[in-house]
């Protein structure tokens, strides 16, 4: 199993394959798909920037759309990631479980767990004077989402 994970790896050179400037030269030993779930001490150790230059490199090889900014759709990839990977100190792993049983493939899951998150962001941004818990609305927004909320959009 050990050389089945290990062949698994691409070795991402990261300042030459991307062709964009990184704040850090050197490799990155893993391979990010979002339709698998990172192996989450491996995750965790990535620098920021590493798991964030991953999320991107993996939606160009895929030719999935970015949308208007790739950095910020790699970002909430990255975050929902984070959270997956610390496992029962967040929701977010029983919540992909689930948007998965209703039928979502994981990479959808991901991405309807970040438009919540974001919509949360953006929320808090647009009106800075307003007292919410946002820890408590994540929550209470992540329960009330559905596979098929997400797809009616």
């Amino acid at each position: 199993m050990a050389k089945e994970k290990r062949d698994q790896r691409k070795r991402v050179t990261r300042a030459s394959d991307s062709g964009r400037p990184t704040r850090n030269e050197g490799t990155v030993d893993m391979r990010y798909d979002a339709d698998k779930s990172p192996d989450p001490e491996e995750w965790l150790e990535l620098d920021e920037s590493d798991r964030i230059d991953l999320v991107i490199d993996y939606h160009i090889s895929a030719k999935q759309p970015v949308g208007e900014s790739e950095r910020v759709r790699a970002v909430a990839h990255v975050i929902i990631e984070n959270q997956a990977a610390m496992g029962e100190a967040t929701v977010v792993p029983a919540t992909l479980d689930r948007l998965m049983r209703e039928g979502l493939d994981r990479h959808d899951a991901v991405h309807a767990i970040g438009s919540v998150l974001m919509g949360i962001v953006f929320d808090t941004l647009k009106n800075p004077g307003k007292q919410v818990d946002i820890n408590i609305a994540y929550g209470r927004q992540l329960a009330e989402l559905t596979a098929a909320s997400w797809r009616a959009g």
